[in-house]
């Protein structure tokens, strides 16, 4: 009779063509920060962690455009309304024993002083206030910024901007954002990305930047 042992090999040698997605069951905690651990800091890989569930994405290239363009816009936005920041891109953001994910982009507003100068995470920093994703639409990664209590999260999929607000716990999809309530930014921003391919990121920029200014008479 022959043994048959199982084959265990580190999550580090999967290789996943981009635009794709892994889904791993049954991780624990301390699975999960093993695996951070052995993916490193410097991959293309995301990562989203809920309930047990660990999710593994790669994603396509050409997604690097809308995230650097509407986070473009969230500083433009800023700026106009004279607020301050600190922008923290795919940082893992993680709730103790529960939850983990990395935001394409997010931003510290109302922390932002607190932020300053951080370099690392500290367990009681506050979540982001608004997180930005690209092409997700996976309910482990909304379960996890619930899980992790992010006031704010952008998803940008296939063309369309969905914004999902935190109430009571849960996120409920809304048709403005609470951080720039005056502006239709579910129709303005899938409007500027379209029209960055088309012109390029710069000249569509400041044809966002042009209709959301005042009007000088």
């Amino acid at each position: 009779m022959t043994a048959v042992f199982p084959v265990v090999k580190p999550v580090s040698h999967m290789h996943l063509a981009p635009g794709s997605t892994v889904t791993i069951p049954d991780v624990s905690w301390q699975e999960f920060e093993s695996i951070l651990q052995e993916l490193g800091e410097n991959r293309a890989s995301r990562v989203a962690y809920s309930k047990g569930t660990l999710e593994i994405t790669v994603p396509f290239p050409e997604q690097e455009k809308p995230k650097d363009l509407i986070s473009d816009i969230v500083k433009i936005l800023l700026k106009r309304t004279g607020r301050r920041y600190e922008p923290f891109g795919s940082t893992t953001f993680k709730r103790e024993g529960t939850a983990g994910v990395e935001p394409d982009a997010c931003f510290y507003i109302q922390n932002y002083q607190r932020m300053i100068g951080r370099r690392r995470l500290q367990a009681d920093d506050p979540p982001p206030d608004l997180a930005i994703e690209t092409d997700v639409t996976s309910k482990t990664t909304l379960d996890a910024y619930e899980a992790i209590a992010v006031p704010e999260v952008w998803i940008y999929d296939s063309g369309k901007l969905t914004i999902y607000v935190l109430g009571d716990g849960k996120y409920v999809e809304s048709d403005t954002s609470p951080t720039f309530p005056q502006l239709p930014l579910t129709q303005m921003i899938p409007v500027t990305v379209e029209r960055a391919w088309q012109v390029g990121s710069v000249q569509a920029l400041e044809e966002f930047e042009a209709a959301v200014s005042p009007q000088r008479h």
